[in-house]
This record gives C-alpha cells, structure tokens and sequence, in this order.
C-alpha cells in the first residue's frame, strides 16, 4: 500500500526516532529544574507564585500539545502546508492564543483563590491574574513557533509528527514556561 509506514513501527524503529529525542529534552528539563531553583526565595515569599509554577507550564505544554495534535493529523491528511498565508495553520495558531487568553486569567484567580484559602495569599488577585494572563500569552505565542518549528522540523526529517512533536513541545513549555513566568514576575511585581 503506498505511504504505507508500518515499517516504522517496530520497537527499534521508535526507539531509533525516540532516545536521541527523549536524552535532549531530559537535558532541557534538568535546565528548567535549575532556573526554578534560582527562584525558591521568590516562591516561598508569594505562595501563589508557587501555585501558578506547574498550571503555567501544565497548561502552555497542553496548547502546545493541542496545536501539535492538529498539525499531525493535517499532515498525515496531506493538508499542511507551511505556507504563511495557509488559513488553516494560521486558523489554528489564532485559536491557541485566544484559548490562552481565555484560560490563563481564570489560572491566575484559582490560584490566588487556592493561596488566600490557604492563608498564604501575600499577593493581590490583580497582581496574580496579570502575571498569569501575561505569561500565558506569550507561552501561547511561544508554543505556536515551536509546535510549527518542531511538526516542520520531523516533516523534514522523515519523522512521523506523532511520536515527536508532542514531547518536543511539552518539554520546551515547561522551560519557557519557568523562564516566562519568572520574566513576568520580575517585570510585573
């Protein structure tokens, strides 16, 4: 059958596509450990700074993740082009940032909510809810690039996007995530 890639799904097939990918990005987590590290002061000092650390980047990795899963099926239809001008990439790169619009304030009140509750809110629910707001959209922005930097780069590589594109960019927003949030904090606090 032509474009058949069953050949590709074998155990050494995904291992071969896999392990190079999966040591990377152990090695860019390991990073994102060590950047929220040089924060620990600012975290304890505003608990829910804490709260928003893994929703941010829980939350950026699933728009990223969305886009991704969009991308590859549009790809193995035979209908993505990398085109600037394509209404369906630009559709979907559209959609991720008005979700992170949408989404990223209701994080940042859950988590001055989950703080305040907690008698640990030393930070006003504005405060929060911007900080959250800004970082999500330019996590968005940033998970767009690199879901279309990631499905582009395994299109060219001969790599099924599904194996790949998803773990690139969920890895990447957890980085960009930390290292967003924190921009967001020492700019808006």
């Amino acid at each position: 059958m032509a474009g058949d890639r069953s050949g590709t799904w074998t155990v050494r097939g995904i291992a071969r596509a896999m392990l190079p990918l999966l040591a990377v990005l152990t090695v860019v987590e390991v990073g994102s450990g060590l950047v929220l590290d040089t924060f620990e002061n600012q975290l304890l000092r505003y608990p829910a700074l804490l709260v928003l650390v893994p929703v941010t980047i829980g939350t950026a990795g699933n728009l990223g993740s969305i886009l991704a899963a969009r991308l590859s099926t549009a790809f193995h239809l035979g209908t993505l082009s990398f085109a600037p001008d394509d209404d369906r990439l630009l559709g979907n790169a559209v959609a991720t940032v008005a979700l992170a619009l949408t989404t990223f304030p209701a994080v940042g009140a859950s988590a001055w909510a989950v703080t305040s509750l907690s008698g640990g809110a030393a930070l006003g629910v504005g405060t929060v809810v911007l900080v959250a707001t800004v970082s999500g959209a330019v996590l968005a922005v940033l998970a767009v690039a690199v879901t279309l930097v990631a499905t582009y780069a395994a299109y060219r590589l001969r790599l099924d996007p599904d194996d790949v594109v998803i773990p690139a960019v969920t890895n990447v927003c957890d980085v960009l995530g930390v290292l967003v949030l924190f921009g967001a904090v020492r700019v808006l606090v």
